[in-house]
C-alpha cells in the first residue's frame, strides 16, 4: 500500500491518502477539511479515488467528507454505526469548535468488525476500537504491515476519552487485545502527530505500561 499524510485544518490531523501501487485506485482516510488541499495532492499522485473512509465521526476527521464524495462522485465508507449520533451532531461540533457549518453525515456503508475494504488489490481489515469514540474502527493491511489507527494510538499517547459515551478502559483494552496482537513490526498512521510502530508503543507509550 502506497500512502500520503495530509495534515489539514488548525488540529493539524492526519488525513490519509492511500491507494494501490498497481491499479492507482485510491481512498481518501478522514478528510477532516481543507477539501482543496487533498484534491490538489490526489491530482498530483495521478490516482482515482474510489471511496471515502472514515475511522470516527468527528469533526476534525470528516468535515470535508461530504464535500470530496460528490466531487468524486464515490460513496462514504464507515465508521461503526455507533458514531451515527457524531455524525448527525456535526452543525453542533461545527459551532462548538469554531469550524464553517457541516451539515450532518449519514456513511453510504456503515462498517463492523471483520469487514474487509478492498482498494484496489489492497485488503483492508476493519477493526472495531472503541473508547475514543463508540464507533471508533481502525483499517489494518497485513500484507503491508501498516495500520491506519485515527485517534485510538498516537506516539507516545492514547486517544483523548473525555468525550460523550468515551471510555479510557475500553479504549486501553481495544489497543492491548487487538492492535498489538498485530505485531511489533506494525507501523501505525495515527490521525494526529507522528506515525509509530507498535512495537515501540508496547515498550515506550506511557499509557500502556
Amino acid at each position: 500500500m502506497n500512502y500520503q499524510t495530509i495534515p489539514v485544518t488548525a488540529f493539524s490531523q492526519n488525513c490519509s491518502l492511500i491507494w494501490c501501487p498497481v491499479t492507482l485506485q485510491a481512498a481518501i482516510v478522514d478528510p477532516g477539511g481543507d477539501a482543496e488541499k487533498i484534491k490538489a495532492q490526489t491530482t498530483a499522485k495521478g490516482v482515482t479515488v474510489t471511496q471515502i473512509l472514515l475511522t470516527h465521526g468527528h469533526l476534525d476527521h470528516v468535515g470535508a467528507a461530504a464535500e470530496l464524495a460528490a466531487f468524486y462522485a464515490v460513496p462514504v465508507v464507515g465508521p461503526h454505526k455507533a458514531d451515527a449520533f457524531w455524525l448527525e451532531g456535526l452543525p453542533m461540533q461545527s459551532q462548538m469548535f469554531g469550524f464553517p457549518e457541516c451539515a450532518p453525515l449519514t456513511p453510504d456503508r456503515w462498517l463492523e468488525e471483520g469487514e474487509v475494504v478492498h482498494v484496489g488489490d489492497i485488503s483492508l481489515e476493519v477493526l472495531l476500537c472503541p473508547g475514543h469514540t463508540p464507533g471508533h474502527i481502525v483499517f489494518f493491511d497485513r500484507a503491508s504491515r501498516l495500520l491506519i489507527s485515527g485517534d485510538v494510538i498516537f506516539s507516545g499517547g492514547v486517544g483523548r476519552t473525555d468525550f460523550p459515551q468515551g471510555s479510557h478502559s475500553d479504549l486501553i483494552a481495544a489497543i492491548k487485545n487487538k492492535l498489538l496482537p498485530l505485531g511489533d513490526d506494525v507501523t501505525f498512521l495515527p490521525g494526529h502527530g507522528p506515525s509509530s510502530t507498535l512495537g515501540r508503543e508496547r515498550i515506550s507509550n506511557p499509557f500502556l505500561q
